[in-house]
């Protein structure tokens, strides 16, 4: 069919029906162009940054159904161009042998999923098993079978038996013992005979 053998009634209909066509395609170049990386952009920040912001997040390390550590931050945001969960309000437990070996509460702490780091700031406060009760402004725990180390105003007792107040604690990988560096102060009780 010739295109002079269609009547004025189909001409306009095909001639809307391209019109509308072309429209279309305008719209949806145009559109791809004006937005273009828009929704990246958006949710990346303009690089190759995501972040996210949790209430309530709760991260473990677990090997072969061993539970390493947890830890509970109130509320936290997560920065996967540097690996990095920062948290507020943080509470926590290390565990040796699936027991709960040291707990503790820190008002800001860190995890860095590619290094493998936790560190505690201000206001860090320790328990351990035993009952020894530590104090300090950092903790960082490298995981690792490496020494956990406290620093900055470090507060250390064991019940009525021993306090000490040093620079820097180092606490071994089996919560067993600990080294006391800087300048120190300790003491030692004896018990009432």
């Amino acid at each position: 069919m010739k295109w002079s053998d269609l009547s004025k009634k189909q001409r306009a209909y095909i001639g809307a029906f391209g019109a509308l066509i072309s429209v279309m395609v305008w719209a949806f170049v145009s559109a791809g162009m004006i937005t273009h990386d828009f929704n990246r952009n958006q949710v990346t920040g303009g690089k190759d940054k995501k972040e996210a912001i949790i209430n309530g997040i709760v991260l473990t390390e677990t090997k072969n159904e061993t539970k390493y550590w947890e830890l509970y931050g109130e509320s936290g945001t997560y920065d996967s161009s540097n690996q990095v969960a920062i948290m507020d309000n943080v509470v926590g437990n290390f565990y040796k042998d699936n027991e709960v070996s040291m707990s503790f509460q820190s008002t800001k702490g860190t995890y860095n999923s590619k290094r493998k780091i936790i560190m505690l700031y201000d206001d860090t406060f320790v328990v351990l098993k035993d009952g020894t009760t530590l104090k300090a402004d950092r903790l960082r725990y490298p995981g690792n079978n490496e020494p956990i180390t406290a620093n900055g105003n470090v507060r250390i007792t064991r019940g009525d038996q021993f306090s000490a107040t040093a620079d820097e604690i180092e606490i071994t990988p089996d919560f067993e013992s600990f080294i006391i560096r800087g300048k120190t102060t300790s003491n030692i009780y004896e018990e009432d005979k």
